[in-house]
């Protein structure tokens, strides 16, 4: 093999998805490269121009700027660029120049898209557009692992009758796993077992749980499917079965988990809020959230569909409030609306959520009608806390004198920020512009809806601030390392995927909907408006969206690791904990992000 090529391979072999490939299919692509030194300065290829051919750095750095030279990326070894020009249409979409020396890899573009018809690992990495298609609620073929939600609770052999029994009741359930100190499995003891060995037999409490346990129960591992749990629970005649990792114990799997599981819905949770007659009642069925968006995001379900049936549940939670607080406080002396913004009003709810809402009430209201809606208020407000939806840190609610208003007041208020565009008012618009009706007569807003849109597009001034006020929020790239981790505090070398994620394509989504006149509120059907509605071209709207969908997805799926993990949904993720196909693509994602808010910033709509 001539030297070069062995050079590459071995090269190759540290880089994914050429790692993947069997050693004869990586000697052979291997041969197919071309190396080419690059001059610190050298423009590698300019935007328009066509693409022959797919680039890897083995050494030095590239930076890529956007149409209007704004830096967006600095690329060093073992990063690939112009892929994004060879799926679509042959065409360089940005500039490539070597900020240093530097040492390229260039391989054909017909060796590129003969790899991607051949090897999924290629399509998988290359192709951004989304990949898994939903599953659905079917136990059957789903692994164990995303049944086990919570950290196994074990005891030693030598632990007393009597303590196991309280490990048991505390903890609130009907089996432990009795384990080594090193986390070996040894046996299974029951809430059956305590009654059929230790009480009918009137044994000490004392004697150790090695007497009444299980020994050397039936296990499966993790990587087991559903469906093999049910086979070995239903011919072994057992109710609990252990999950062992090479012989640790690492969780339990109960009828009741499978019970749970197979009939856990949100038109199961929304059913159960609509029957609850106290607040504490509702506040049970939205714990049950995070296993929800648990058993959505191990269905590969879209984000914006996962998020949508969590939303609904908030909805939900908020209309049978509103029928609660008029049930106790009479009926309204006018007409009334509740309106949602902020994540609830783009039906864009994960596993965290605080409540951001507001009331419009009809014109006729007098002063003495406003301690009703100040009650009402308060009573649904006080409801969604204890539901889970916190109050809202910024005072964005209904409970707010300032956001319950007669719809005169809110015409005033919107007037307002569009003619006078103050920091204030750019960020109540951007607010305001998320509103959604939630219960009460929505008629309210549908005049004011339209007549806001219309004139707020017509005002450069207030589009120009709306714009600016859209690009406060940035993707968490560095230029040397990779990504831009909070620095200090709780979250230290983390990401924000929500402020700096799922926020930026939030706020650039409002811009295009003002400046098209578009009614939608939700992200993604913005986004997906925009497009059909010519604000942004077809491929910066498509570019767009499947970014938006990767750091959306992404979010979701931290989401659902914490809850697995026992901890509570957050939105900081660290990079280090994705490995480097994630963090390749998400860090492409960012970059799409950033490129577009590059376009807006500058005028212009999007990529061409």
């Amino acid at each position: 093999m001539h030297d070069d090529i062995r050079t590459i391979q071995t090269f190759l072999e540290s880089v994914h998805p050429y790692d993947t490939l069997p050693q004869d299919e990586l000697a052979r692509v291997a041969g197919s490269f071309g190396r080419r030194q690059v001059p610190a300065g050298t423009e590698i290829y300019t935007m328009g121009e066509p693409l022959t051919g797919l680039y890897l750095i083995e050494s030095g750095s590239v930076e890529i700027l956007d149409r209007n030279g704004v830096l967006v990326s600095l690329l060093g070894r073992r990063n690939s660029f112009g892929e994004r020009g060879l799926m679509r249409d042959g065409l360089a979409v940005t500039v490539a120049r070597a900020t240093e020396a530097a040492t390229l890899l260039k391989l054909p573009v017909g060796e590129f898209r003969r790899l991607i018809a051949s090897f999924p690992s290629f399509e998988r990495f290359f192709n951004r557009s989304r990949g898994a298609e939903p599953r659905v609620n079917d136990l059957t073929t789903r692994r164990v692992s995303e049944f086990l939600t919570r950290e196994p609770i074990a005891c030693g052999p030598a632990t007393s009758v009597a303590a196991v029994a309280k490990i048991m009741r505390d903890a609130g359930v009907s089996s432990l796993g009795v384990t080594e100190d090193d986390g070996q499995l040894i046996g299974v003891v029951t809430t059956r077992d305590l009654a059929v060995k230790v009480l009918a037999e009137e044994r000490d409490p004392a004697a150790p749980v090695s007497e009444v346990m299980t020994p050397g129960p039936v296990t499966l591992p993790p990587t087991a499917l559903g469906s093999d749990i049910l086979h070995l629970m239903l011919e072994r005649r057992i109710g609990h079965l252990p999950i062992t990792d090479n012989g640790r114990f690492v969780g339990m799997v109960t009828q009741t988990d499978l019970t749970r599981l197979q009939a856990l819905s949100s038109a199961v949770l929304i059913r159960d809020i609509a029957g609850a007659e106290r607040v504490d009642e509702m506040a049970a069925v939205t714990r049950r959230i995070p296993q929800l968006l648990l058993q959505l995001v191990g269905g590969n379900h879209p984000h914006e569909v996962t998020t949508r049936l969590i939303t609904d549940i908030a909805d939900a939670v908020t209309r049978r409030l509103l029928a609660m607080a008029e049930a106790e406080l009479g009926a309204p002396p006018v007409p009334y609306l509740w309106l949602a913004c902020g994540s609830q009003g783009r039906q864009e709810q994960t596993g965290v959520s605080d409540q951001d809402n507001c009331l419009m009430l009809d014109d006729r209201v007098t002063a003495g009608d406003m301690d009703y809606f100040v009650r009402l208020a308060r009573f649904v407000s006080d409801g969604l806390d204890a539901c889970g939806y916190v109050y809202c840190p910024g005072d964005m609610m209904a409970t707010n004198p300032r956001w319950c208003q007669p719809v005169a007041k809110w015409r005033d208020y919107f007037r307002g920020w569009i003619h006078r565009p103050d920091p204030e008012a750019q960020m109540l618009a951007s607010v305001m512009f998320d509103l959604r009706p939630i219960g009460g007569a929505a008629g309210l807003f549908t005049d004011i809806q339209t007549e806001t849109l219309e004139a707020a597009s017509k005002n450069s001034i207030f589009v120009a601030h709306m714009v600016s006020n859209s690009l406060k929020h940035t993707p968490p790239l560095g230029l040397i390392r990779g990504f831009a981790t909070i620095r200090s505090g709780e979250h230290r070398n983390q990401i924000d995927l929500k402020h700096s994620g799922v926020v930026p394509v939030a706020d650039l989504g409002r811009v295009y909907a003002l400046q098209g006149r578009l009614t939608a509120v939700n992200t993604r059907a913005r986004l997906a408006a925009a497009t059909e509605a010519g604000v942004i071209s077809p491929t910066g709207g498509r570019d767009l969206m499947e970014a938006y969908d990767l750091i959306a997805e992404t979010r979701l799926e931290h989401q659902a690791r914490r809850v697995r993990a026992g901890g509570v949904p957050d939105n900081f993720l660290a990079p280090s904990d994705l490995s480097d196909f994630e963090r390749s693509h998400l860090r492409d994602a960012f970059v799409v992000v950033r490129t577009m808010q590059s376009a807006v910033g500058h005028g212009k709509g999007a990529l061409g």
